[in-house]
């Protein structure tokens, strides 16, 4: 999934920026996580990865984890959530200095995409994301889809975050 032209701004980012932050938002299912694992993997030097899966506090979440990306971009760490507990769990530490890459449903919003570099959305119909989101995360997610679904439809249609993406890329 690194297009020629996801690969061109990359390089304008290694290049440019002492801290790149970076954004991927997209449907469950889409491909946010192998896109971040992609870039990981393409970064010369240390990145940090940040996954909204680690925050959102259980599946009633999403807005809350949203809220969060402004205060993770320019922090020092984050409570995680113990998903196996329905809980607060210990604490992640970021350094600062590192560039950043934070993707999940609702990494990008106004606020979070004006402290970001780069913006990408993963874009994939809703069929094929359920599939691709059951087959990884099976029965859990099954029981959640729905509820889950229309957390997305509310953050979509408040924040329009493919319009605020530098790219939209196909999952």
């Amino acid at each position: 999934m690194l297009t020629a032209s996801l690969r061109s701004r990359l390089a304008q980012l290694r290049s440019a920026s002492a801290r790149a932050v970076i954004l991927i938002d997209g449907g469950a299912g889409s491909g946010k996580t192998t896109l971040a694992q992609e870039i990981v993997a393409d970064w010369p030097g240390t990145i940090e990865l940040v996954s909204l899966d680690e925050l959102y506090p259980g599946w009633q979440g999403l807005a809350r984890g949203s809220a969060q990306v402004p205060r993770l971009i320019k922090g020092s760490g984050f409570t995680t959530w113990d998903w196996t507990h329905g809980r607060p769990g210990p604490r992640r530490s970021l350094k600062r200095a590192l560039p950043l890459v934070v993707e999940g449903c609702g990494a990008i919003t106004e606020a979070s995409r004006a402290l970001a570099d780069l913006a990408l959305w993963v874009e994939l119909d809703e069929p094929l994301r359920r599939r691709r989101a059951l087959a990884r995360d099976g029965a859990v997610f099954a029981t959640h889809w729905d509820e889950w679904a229309a957390q997305e439809t509310a953050h979509w249609q408040e924040h329009r975050p493919w319009l605020l993406a530098d790219l939209v890329l196909p999952g």
